[in-house]
């Protein structure tokens, strides 16, 4: 029927691949078997809570608020032109965050608010950003 018996022109070379299937089948399962094994996440230790009080950090945002009557503000303390300039010196010099948000009343001449960002500049500021009332 279908079936050749010798009479063909030669041997035929085919590769039997039964034995690698059964390797890799092998390699499979010792693969599954290992994986479960290997120790998953992170070794951490939970911070304890301390005994001792903290202390009061200074505020991470520095604002700087120009007033009309010529009063300056720094974050909640009210300070003249001179001593804003000592105080963001300071700040900045003992390496604060270095950004500064100034913000300047609505009727204001911008040459005022132009000289606090002077100012901030001169005292090591890196990046000044204007706020709107």
């Amino acid at each position: 029927m279908g079936m050749s018996v010798g009479g063909g022109r030669g041997p035929k070379a085919e590769m039997n691949v039964t034995p690698m299937i059964d390797v890799l089948l092998v390699l499979i399962i010792i693969f599954l078997v290992i994986t479960p094994s290997v120790p998953k996440g992170l070794r951490t230790l939970v911070p304890q809570e301390s005994s001792q009080a903290s202390p009061a950090a200074e505020p991470s945002e520095i604002v700087v608020s120009v007033h009309r009557n010529g009063v300056y503000q720094l974050n909640q303390e009210q300070l003249d032109f001179s001593a804003l300039q000592v105080r963001l010196g300071n700040l900045f010099k003992n390496g604060a965050n270095q950004v500064i948000f100034v913000r300047g009343d609505k009727d204001l001449d911008f040459q005022e608010v132009a000289q606090v960002i002077d100012m901030a500049r001169g005292s090591g500021v890196a990046r000044v950003a204007l706020m709107t009332n």
